[in-house]
């Protein structure tokens, strides 16, 4: 039983750590042609999405050893929770900083 419920926690932290694009991959989406892809404020906030993604990168290092303990699962589901949170946050920055076109709507509520 114990080991269901453990495969169900890791499917469940699968599905929601796919739910929000990275923050470069949305940047690969904008358009290089417009104005504000040059400015300094769109390069700060790309190189903040790049380190936020490296360190995220060393988080889901982590994470197996978390599902150990009794209450792994939980802090795992948190931790992706709070991962989508930042992910938006750095997309929607990005699209601020780096783009003139309108925000997109699902960029629009902001997270926090």
């Amino acid at each position: 039983m114990r080991h269901l419920s453990t495969l169900i926690a890791i499917l469940l932290v699968a599905a929601v750590a796919g739910c929000t694009t990275t923050p470069s991959n949305y940047a690969a989406t904008l358009s290089t042609q417009d104005p504000k892809w040059q400015s300094k404020q769109c390069e700060q906030v790309r190189t903040k999405a790049l380190a936020y993604e490296a360190k995220e990168k060393e988080t889901r290092k982590l994470a197996p050893g978390l599902l150990l303990g009794p209450y792994g699962i939980g802090i795992a589901l948190a931790i992706k929770e709070h991962q989508q949170k930042q992910r938006k946050l750095l997309a929607r920055e990005l699209h601020l900083q780096c783009s003139s076109q309108p925000l997109p709507k699902e960029l629009q509520a902001n997270p926090s």
